[in-house]
């Protein structure tokens, strides 16, 4: 059985193309627009309110959110 090595340059590709078909995927299939997520700091800035207030809203369910990897969207 041979054995092959994987180099951390390897995993960075893979992770480059991997999010690249993910997110044609979802765009293509029309459920989610390009524009459709976005992160906490515009929120704030577009509803102008707090990050305890966005936080409150989460939790209430007042706004939907997912979480990808380590951010909020």
């Amino acid at each position: 059985m041979a054995a092959n090595i994987i180099t951390t340059e390897d995993l960075e590709e893979f992770r480059i193309k991997l999010l690249s078909e993910i997110k044609e995927l979802l765009v293509s299939s029309g459920r989610v627009g390009v524009d459709h997520w976005i992160k906490s700091g515009q929120v704030m800035n577009k509803l102008e309110i707090s990050p305890g207030t966005l936080q409150n809203f989460r939790i209430n369910g007042t706004i939907p959110f997912s979480k990808l990897g380590g951010s909020i969207l």
